[in-house]
């Protein structure tokens, strides 16, 4: 193909953009047509106007920080597990009925591939070290369908709670066929919709696309806020349509706790007639680099850390709790009409946040060059963008041990995020279940490891919140309880209750089984 004759010339010219064909004459025949055809697809005059508004927004936002501008979440819109203990099952009954209703969508986040983990499949496909060997997509898969079965006895009625996967050009193939490979494990195929985010090229400091090699691009996904694009461009809006559902619970694959549709927090969310809702953590310290939800200049957002000042991180109510704590997990509930409304009307209106990166490229001389300092920018939307459009806006705040643990970081000492701290999360969280329904762990010796009391809160869908345990000790218990024998902590008694177990215990759909030694 002759670029001249196709216009993509004049195309680059117009756009600045003409060093992307600079070795148009060294690339085969394949790599001219791939490229073509990668050029011919992109809007240029959009994507630099990208550029521009996004290192505009970026240069003011480091100039300003946000200190003066913030209000912590009031709390008439803030629901929690810990202080609101006697509402919490009735918002669970109010969610289950919207499930049993087939109004409930789950919608994951799953574009990232584990490169910190150090290696370069889909996250989702991830092995953290569990007794079963249980990927992330297993686990989740599995918390669907106790959940539905859970509703379904219930409300004595058939329900499916579909699944979105939003993936990106990079994971989408590999996660399809995985899931192919593990019979959708075991949920109903038409009920698992898979769909892209959008890409785009990584551009140097003066607006210039990067060249990851002769013929092609250096492109990246264009962050989780480009959900609310992905949504109207791949038809998943209109799928939603079609299956009558009304509320959406999104989340990220990263984290080994979530509790995927959670009853609880979409019954809140409901009761109180929300558009848009965020489940948040408390923040362990103010130096704690998460973003928090709060106000500014009247409207929710999610406010980083590097944007505000030590003082105001510091500050401190009067009870003693961080007056800025409402950490963000990337965990939230959506009405259907209010996604509507965003992909419609709101979605053109976020800017682009900047990302600076290191980004392997080819110089003039076709010669690929690492970088050991950043030389260019990634452009990404946020999924949290879009609070600020709510009408009716809540905060759902539970425990971080109970629901909060990402896999970000490849093991390493004294490591944060990482295979062994999310395994011992959700091991130390079934440890727990297996105590708050009368069982027991003994020691090599025989002797039972003592239980304390914990401030928490109850559990989920039968428990009834009046035994709330933990570990004497601080070493992790081996503990793995199957999704398909518990969504969160419910029904274990008769599978524990008076009886004594040796670490390692398992416990699935075939039993509950001890792991000694020398074997089983």
């Amino acid at each position: 193909m002759d670029p001249n004759f196709s216009g993509l010339t004049q195309r680059l010219a117009k756009a600045n953009q003409s060093h992307l064909l600079q070795f148009w004459n060294e690339l085969s025949p394949t790599e001219r047509a791939d490229l073509a055809l990668d050029l011919q697809g992109m809007d240029f005059q959009e994507i630099n106007g990208f550029f521009k508004n996004a290192m505009e927004m970026s240069t003011n936002s480091k100039q300003e920080k946000m200190d003066t501008r913030m209000e912590p979440v009031p709390m008439e819109v803030l629901g929690s597990v810990t202080r609101n203990r006697s509402s919490l099952k009735a918002w669970e009954l109010t969610g289950l009925q919207c499930i049993s209703q087939n109004k409930v969508a789950v919608l994951l986040l799953a574009g990232g591939q584990g490169t910190r983990l150090g290696v370069s499949y889909p996250k989702g496909m991830y092995d953290v070290g569990l007794p079963s060997h249980k990927t992330l997509f297993q686990i989740q898969a599995e918390r669907i369908l106790k959940l539905q079965q859970l509703t379904e006895q219930r409300h004595n009625i058939k329900c499916c709670i579909p699944w979105y996967i939003m993936t990106s050009g990079r994971t989408m193939e590999a996660t399809e066929k995985f899931f192919s490979r593990h019979n959708f494990f075991g949920l109903d195929k038409n009920n698992i919709v898979f769909f892209q985010q959008g890409m785009l090229p990584a551009m140097d400091y003066n607006g210039k696309i990067i060249m990851e090699s002769k013929g092609m691009l250096s492109m990246a996904p264009d962050g989780n806020g480009g959900l609310y694009r992905a949504l109207g461009n791949q038809g998943i809006l209109a799928d939603m349509e079609r299956r009558g559902i009304e509320f959406i619970h999104v989340y990220c694959v990263d984290n080994i706790l979530v509790k995927v549709a959670d009853p609880a927090f979409i019954g809140f969310c409901v009761q109180k007639e929300a558009d848009c809702g965020a489940k948040v953590v408390e923040k362990t310290n103010p130096t704690e680099a998460v973003g928090v939800v709060c106000k500014v200049d009247g409207h929710y957002q999610v406010v980083e850390y590097s944007e505000i000042t030590l003082e105001t991180a510091q500050k401190r109510s009067l009870d003693g709790r961080l007056m800025f704590n409402a950490g963000n997990v990337a965990n939230h509930f959506f009405s259907f009409s209010f996604l509507k409304d965003i992909v419609q009307t709101y979605e053109p209106k976020l800017q682009h946040h900047v990302a600076q990166k290191r980004i392997p490229h080819v110089d003039a001389k076709g010669q690929l060059i690492q970088p050991d300092k950043p030389n260019g920018i990634k452009m990404e939307k946020f999924v949290f963008d879009i609070f600020q459009f709510a009408k009716t806006f809540v905060v759902y705040e539970v425990l971080r041990e109970d629901e909060f643990s990402p896999l970000k970081n490849a093991d390493s000492q004294e490591g944060k995020d990482t295979p062994t701290t999310a395994r011992h999360a959700l091991m130390s969280l079934h440890h727990l279940w297996v105590l708050n329904a009368g069982g027991h762990f003994i020691d090599e010796n025989g002797r039972r490891i003592p239980a304390i009391p914990r401030d928490g809160a109850a559990g989920s869908v039968t428990d009834d919140g009046n035994r709330n345990l933990k570990d004497g000790t601080d070493m992790p218990i081996q503990c793995e309880i199957s999704p398909l024998v518990s969504y969160g902590g419910e029904g274990l008694e008769e599978l524990v209750k008076d009886r004594e177990f040796h670490p390692t215990l398992m416990i699935d759909e075939n039993g509950v089984h001890q792991v000694v030694k020398n074997g089983i």
